[in-house]
């Protein structure tokens, strides 16, 4: 790739950034009142991170059941409570595991 596409693609790529982040302060004249509206805004990231984060989870390995005991492993600790550090230590240990469980069949 030359500079000039590479130049041109960062500007695009920066260009269309800015303008997702930049529109709806401009186009937000008064404070939302709505609960509605204020309840759906508050679960945006978290829809969003589920959506990009789920299925990635499931083919970051090669085999999809390991990578789902894994993910099923991240979501129990996680529900209980467990730090990032346990969660993502245990989730690798089990999908680690499985693999080798699911090679020795």
């Amino acid at each position: 790739m030359d500079d000039k596409r590479f130049w041109l693609y960062l500007l695009v790529l920066a260009g269309s950034t800015y303008l997702i982040r930049a529109i709806p302060f401009a186009a937000m004249q008064r404070k939302v009142k709505s609960t509605f509206i204020k309840s759906f805004l508050y679960y945006i990231p978290y829809t969003v991170l589920s959506a990009m984060t789920f299925p990635a989870a499931l083919y970051a390995t090669g085999n999809t059941l390991a990578a789902a005991t894994g993910l099923i492993t991240a979501t129990v600790l996680a529900v209980l409570g467990k730090g990032l550090t346990v969660v993502a230590i245990a989730s690798s240990v089990t999908v680690f595991a499985a693999e080798q469980l699911l090679n020795l069949i």
